[in-house]
């Protein structure tokens, strides 16, 4: 009679442990998002204001009150970076047009034209990075790109 020692996998075992995999996943995109970061048009712009430019380019103008809440900050906080881009004539405030009381934060023109710079500034430093991996790692990262969309959404 002949005993079989080599392990095998039943439905009983424990999943597999994803702590490696999502510390290494944490780590690679936080780098590659910070080496983005680094690709801007206005080199003295904090990370907080670009943020607050972006949120206007793509959601539209907003109160100081939503922008707050949208960047996760308090009022205050925002206050001051919303004075500070309005300083360099980035922003604009103006009177809502539905109740006087609110006041309407939104993008100039030249407040535009950073973000927009910005934006192709890092699709550059991308293009040039993925021209140096294979069309094997640059479908990996397609597909990759995919699930991390689905996962922001979670």
């Amino acid at each position: 009679m002949s005993t079989d020692t080599t392990t095998s996998t039943t439905a009983t075992e424990p999943p597999d442990d994803h702590s490696a995999a999502a510390s290494a996943l944490r780590i690679a995109t936080f780098r590659l998002a910070r080496r983005m970061r680094t690709q801007r048009a206005v080199d003295s712009m904090s990370d907080g204001q670009f943020a607050v430019l972006a949120a206007l380019w793509v959601h539209g103008p907003h109160t100081l009150g939503e922008l707050a809440e949208r960047e996760r900050v308090s009022a205050p906080s925002m206050n001051r970076t919303v004075n500070c881009l309005q300083e360099s004539d980035y922003v604009l405030r103006s009177a809502d047009e539905n109740d006087g009381r609110k006041v309407v934060i939104s993008l100039t023109d030249t407040g535009r034209a950073v973000v927009d710079e910005t934006a192709r500034r890092r699709d550059a430093w991308v293009e040039a990075a993925l021209d140096q991996l294979s069309s094997e790692e640059r479908e990996t990262l397609a597909k990759a790109a995919e699930v991390m969309q689905r996962m922001v959404a979670l």
